[in-house]
């Protein structure tokens, strides 16, 4: 798999999920950035340090962008994005409360290596609008979580266009979109799969924890 400059990442894009935290709902965009070594593949299965308490699940439609992109219009958004496909921002819940508490930054619940999974990558157009898409997680079988980027505070096309002001955006990065309601905690042994509805049927990916 090719690593992208960046994974940036958009926190409380659904207000239930917001809400699920008791966090506020925000304003404008909450953007954090995962690094490059943070990305892993479907089939290297996913771990944590236990040591370090929780890792909730959190299932997002995750975009390529495929040329360099600052301070661009919704159109030159649009435009540039390559690659479609769905994506896990795995966090070390305990950790970030704990960080939170304290007043620190928690980056290291949200961007340790493994933290973040992506699928294959699909053409674009398989979404045939960004604005009324939906995907689906599943944990051994049981739906947890259900996306519907009607439902996001802040659109797709927009959200591309207002990280541009301040990230340049370059060939190959990632934009994780945000995660809806549902989030919990993974534990050994779990079967997980994201499902995307497309233009061409349901398109899914498989992964588990080790």
């Amino acid at each position: 798999m090719t690593k992208p400059s960046k994974i940036i990442c958009v926190g409380r894009n659904y207000a239930d999920h917001a809400k699920e935290l008791g966090s506020a709902i925000p304003d404008t965009p909450i953007l954090f950035i995962k690094p490059p070594s943070s990305l892993i593949g479907l089939n290297d299965g996913i771990t944590w340090n236990t040591d370090l308490g929780s890792c909730h699940f959190e299932c997002e439609l995750s975009i390529q962008i495929g040329h360099t992109l600052k301070n661009a219009s919704e159109l030159e958004a649009r435009a540039a994005i390559s690659g479609v496909t769905l994506g896990l921002d795995l966090t070390m819940r305990d950790l970030q409360n704990s960080l939170k508490d304290q007043g620190y930054p928690w980056e290291r619940s949200k961007s340790y290596d493994g933290s973040c999974v992506l699928g294959e990558w699909l053409a674009p157009d398989i979404i045939a609008d960004y604005k009324n898409a939906r995907y689906t997680f599943k944990v051994n079988g049981e739906t947890r979580q259900v996306g519907e980027t009607e439902k996001m505070l802040f659109d797709i096309v927009g959200l591309i266009s207002h990280i541009s002001e301040t990230f340049t955006l370059e060939k190959g990065d990632v934009i994780m979109t945000g995660t809806p309601a549902g989030v919990g905690p993974l534990k050994s042994g779990d079967q997980l799969e994201m499902t995307l509805d497309t233009v061409l049927g349901d398109i899914s990916w498989k992964t588990f924890v080790r």
